[in-house]
């Protein structure tokens, strides 16, 4: 078994740091432009009380993210199965911390914290998996 060291010298460790920077950037944007957007969608609809329960609102917020980022990744000529798995790994952390916030273990703040932190780790490593794919 070949052990791998990651350096920033490498062009390819360069690469995927760069991508992951990007796609945070962008999700960034996409909570900052789509966030508004819904949330007067929602009260036009006149569904703002949706936006008052926090497990329909760490989900919302993650499509706000999911949405710019892999529009982005296929800008960079990504498959569609690489996105599609991005995008699925972008909300696992949440749907598996719902179940605790239910029961009430966790508070909404935990899960919406948790949840971030978790993508963010999530991400990295689908990004890690692939850093050698050229894009």
């Amino acid at each position: 078994m070949r052990m791998t060291t990651l350096s920033l010298r490498s062009p390819t460790t360069r690469r995927a740091v760069l991508h992951y920077a990007e796609m945070w950037i962008v999700m960034g944007l996409g909570m900052a432009i789509l966030g508004p957007l819904v949330r007067l969608g929602f009260d036009a609809a006149g569904w703002s009380a949706v936006l008052d329960r926090t497990d329909w609102r760490a989900m919302i917020m993650a499509t706000e993210m999911a949405l710019p980022m892999a529009a982005w990744m296929r800008v960079r000529r990504h498959s569609r199965r690489s996105v599609l798995e991005m995008t699925v790994w972008m909300y696992v952390p949440f749907v598996v911390l719902l179940v605790p916030y239910w029961t009430g273990a966790i508070s909404g703040g935990a899960l919406m914290g948790i949840g971030h932190g978790l993508m963010g780790v999530a991400m990295a490593v689908v990004v890690y998996r692939h850093r050698h794919d050229n894009h």
